[in-house]
């Protein structure tokens, strides 16, 4: 099976300061990956480094098989859903922040419905008359549900998730869990979470920018 995507001896560096010596790994379609390690190791400098912003000074990146490159970057951006530790929703109330994609020419045709608003809301155990409220109003557990909500609504394939279950409860946890047990959705995340670290298919292990080990379905 090819790789939706590759990391080639890939170095990057920002102010002759190094983030990234040598990483190679390679990431199939439906895959449940997360990186780990101490904090400064490059965790999320993969991460920004797939979504092209950080600049690679040496190896290549690609994504389905096409090399990162300024002209390809929007492609890979278009299938992925990027959801940090504090999503910025964009909007000042929660129905605007789902719906704001849809109002660009690219989504416009496949604006979500009420229901459809309803039920990803209720797939991530959030409910419906959240969507009144205002998006400075909520928690940061909430607001990484609903954009992954959105993501969800948007038909994204491709998830890069940093800590995103850091602040939910056990409940919401198992509601993530659960959406992300779909083998149609690859996923790159960043966490310290054992029970997350257990539902992952691999798990790379970064130590000052390089990746020391890779351990896949809890085989070492």
């Amino acid at each position: 099976m090819s790789s939706i995507i590759q990391f080639d001896h890939v170095s990057v560096s920002v102010q002759e300061k190094t983030l990234l010596s040598d990483i190679s790994f390679a990431l199939a379609p439906g895959e449940k990956a997360v990186l780990c390690g101490k904090s400064g190791s490059g965790k999320s400098s993969v991460l920004k480094t797939l979504l092209g912003l950080l600049p690679i000074k040496l190896g290549m990146v690609y994504f389905q098989e096409t090399p990162l490159t300024p002209a390809s970057v929007q492609s890979i951006r278009g299938c992925t859903a990027y959801i940090g530790q504090e999503p910025m929703l964009g909007a000042d109330s929660v129905r605007d922040a789902l719906l704001l994609p849809f109002q660009f020419k690219t989504h416009r045709e496949h604006r979500p419905s009420e229901a459809q608003l309803i039920a990803a809301l209720q797939r991530l155990q959030l409910p419906a008359d959240i969507l009144k409220q205002q998006s400075s109003r909520i928690s940061g557990g909430e607001k990484q549900r609903i954009a992954l909500a959105r993501g969800l609504l948007l038909g994204k394939t491709l998830y890069l998730l940093d800590e995103v279950t850091s602040a939910l409860d056990a409940e919401s946890k198992q509601a993530v869990f659960e959406v992300f047990s779909d083998p149609a959705l690859t996923v790159l995340s960043v966490a310290h979470d054992p029970e997350w670290l257990e539902r992952c298919t691999v798990i790379f292990e970064l130590e000052a920018g390089r990746l020391i080990e890779v351990r896949r379905h809890g085989n070492t």
